[in-house]
């Protein structure tokens, strides 16, 4: 495991070694189907936070959505499908289409 102390690179290494081969037996079984479950199951314990307004419950709740969506990634790497950086850049991508007010010259006077 990389000796970086940054935290999302610590996760992702995390991620990787639970899904090698000497990793753990449940996780290196896992699928992007598999897990359809649990993904669904964080989204909705991440909304229940927020319907609590339990900022401490809601920061551990979004720790555990990001460990799916790295886990997903993890899949995807292994499978040759696509990796972090891909999803990282889509979204970043995506943020900066939608937001031409933000980072282009078009000019908004309010939400609307």
């Amino acid at each position: 495991m990389s000796q970086d102390l940054d935290p999302f690179t610590t996760l992702v290494d995390i991620i990787a070694k639970l899904r090698a081969p000497d990793g753990c037996p449940w996780d290196r079984q896992q699928t992007h189907s598999s897990l359809r479950e649990n993904l669904l199951e964080e989204c909705y314990e991440v909304l229940g936070a927020l319907d609590e307004g339990n900022m401490d419950k809601l920061c551990a709740e979004l720790g555990d959505l990001l460990m799916q969506i790295v886990l997903h990634a993890q899949i995807a790497v292994e499978a040759g499908e696509f990796e972090l950086g891909d999803v990282i850049r889509g979204i970043n991508a995506k943020l900066i289409r939608r937001h031409p007010h933000i980072f282009g010259s078009l000019k908004v006077r309010d939400a609307e």
